[in-house]
């Protein structure tokens, strides 16, 4: 059994050898055909990317403004820092200039030669002027202003100073500046100095305040000052109370019912009436007189009419003395007791 199993193995074997073994190229392949004109082609792919770098450089140049007119402009400053060669001059925000040279002159300024484009060389006027703006962050900026474009346009050649704007330089001064405010904040908060001296015032005046007798012992300075002050308080009232009690009693006394005021009224309408009478007696005995002076004939009719007249006449002189005498008995505030009549 196991040589049959032995001889059924190499059988198998015998068979894998020949399937197992790679077939062998012959040696005899026919090698591939060289290519034709390969100097030419390299040649000519050659001249094409010469063409495409020339190309790529004219129209760089072109994008750039090499060809087109230009005028130019110098800029004077006291140093060109930050300023490289095709750095922009905007105007309103849009370039119409590049830098193409920064030299020095005889006084030691900087010139910064700008092209500016003919066909934006309009926006730049007589008038206009010129900044270079640096900040903390960011670089350098050229800027261009034309406050009034009516003006003559700025010439071929011309030289206008640069005005500088750096935020820089004033960090010094603002440095100084804050060290001098905190000198003088160190000087006010020290122990000596006059605001310590008013607010030690201040706490004090406070304190005072908020004692008994409150805001006027610390404006009087004392505690007895200010008693005065109560103490004469205390007094003006009494008095005011005491003229309001005297103004109520001469009110009653002048203005009530049984006041001098409503009696000395009735008075003077009784003197009023009694003036009427002495004034149209008066008038009779003038009549009286003129037809006496008149008629100087008949002097005893006239003396006869004249006696009835003075005895009225009297009577109503005599009624106006007792109406006299009784308004200055009854009139209080009088110091002469009598009353002289026109």
């Amino acid at each position: 059994m196991t040589d049959k199993i032995i001889s059924e193995i190499g059988k198998n074997e015998a068979l894998i050898e020949p399937l197992s073994e790679p077939k062998r190229e012959s040696s005899s392949a026919p090698l591939s055909k060289p290519i034709a004109h390969v100097e030419f082609k390299a040649a000519l792919l050659l001249v094409l990317m010469l063409v495409l770098v020339a190309a790529t450089v004219l129209y760089l140049m072109y994008a750039r403004g090499a060809f087109e007119t230009s005028q130019r402009l110098v800029l004077l400053a006291n140093d060109a820092e930050g300023v490289l060669v095709g750095m922009d001059v905007s105007f309103s925000g849009f370039p119409i200039g590049r830098v193409s040279r920064i030299e020095l002159n005889e006084e030691g300024k900087a010139r910064v030669i700008v092209a500016v484009a003919q066909k934006d060389a309009h926006w730049l006027r007589s008038s206009s002027i010129f900044t270079m703006e640096r900040g903390l962050v960011g670089a350098t900026r050229l800027r261009a202003f034309s406050g009034i474009l009516s003006d003559p346009p700025l010439e071929d050649g011309a030289v206008r100073t640069l005005l500088v704007g750096d935020a820089a330089a004033e960090i010094p001064l603002m440095m100084g500046a804050i060290k001098q405010l905190l000198q003088n904040l160190n000087q006010l908060s020290a122990t000596d100095s006059a605001l310590d001296l008013s607010l030690r015032n201040l706490s004090s005046l406070s304190g005072k305040m908020a004692g008994k007798d409150g805001a006027l012992a610390a404006l009087l300075g004392s505690d007895e000052n200010a008693k005065k002050i109560y103490l004469m308080l205390d007094r003006a009232n009494k008095l005011l109370a005491s003229m309001d009690t005297l103004a109520l009693k001469t009110d009653s006394q002048v203005f009530g019912k049984n006041g001098a005021l409503p009696e000395a009224q009735l008075a003077l309408a009784q003197l009023t009436g009694l003036l009427n009478e002495a004034r149209v007696s008066l008038k009779k005995v003038d009549a009286v007189l003129l037809e006496a002076q008149a008629i100087g004939a008949n002097v005893k009719v006239a003396t006869t009419d004249l006696g009835p007249l003075r005895a009225e006449l009297e009577s109503n002189l005599r009624k106006l003395e007792q109406l006299v005498n009784e308004i200055n008995r009854k009139w209080p505030f009088k110091r002469e007791a009598e009353i002289k009549l026109p």
